[in-house]
């Protein structure tokens, strides 16, 4: 009998760690941990697959920009599918001459996949972004600028 134990009581489970040849907490498998980022991989590498294969810069495959339709001026996605159809087959410079704010987006999705798929090939946690306010102030105002100075003369080398 236990000296600090009244006998009414229960006897305090004690924690077993587990030991060589015991089964500790299920982890899920390699498999498992890789499935959801490569199904994510797996609809973007579809995406740009069908963009390279269907040329945007043929009339009739892709609607035309509803703003750009309406107002004549070109918004941060002008250019976008023209830009990951050149993408897709290897021309940087036409990519970043159709929407180089989407090229610096590819580089960066590029960039969070390969950081995911890395984690989660080792176990460790899913990524995520987590910035201050004051950077995404920062980004909208740099997309802000983007569209601004592709819709005046002198930026005309960055309209599609």
């Amino acid at each position: 009998m236990d000296a600090f134990r009244t006998p009414d009581a229960p006897p305090s489970p004690t924690p077993v760690p587990a030991g060589p040849g015991q089964p500790g907490p299920a982890s899920p498998s390699r498999a498992m941990r890789l499935a959801v980022p490569a199904f994510y991989l797996a609809g973007v590498t579809a995406a740009f697959a069908y963009v390279g294969a269907v040329d945007p810069n043929e009339p009739g495959h892709y609607p035309v920009c509803p703003l750009f339709r309406l107002t004549g001026v070109l918004c941060p996605g002008c250019g976008g599918l023209r830009s990951a159809h050149a993408f897709a087959h290897g021309d940087l410079v036409t990519a970043l001459g159709a929407n180089a704010l989407a090229v610096v987006g590819y580089f960066v999705f590029a960039g969070f996949m390969a950081l995911w798929l890395v984690r989660a090939f080792r176990g460790g946690p899913t990524p995520r972004i987590v910035l201050r306010r004051r950077y995404w102030w920062a980004i909208g105002a740099l997309a802000l600028v983007f569209v601004i100075v592709r819709n005046l003369s002198f930026g005309s080398a960055l309209a599609p």
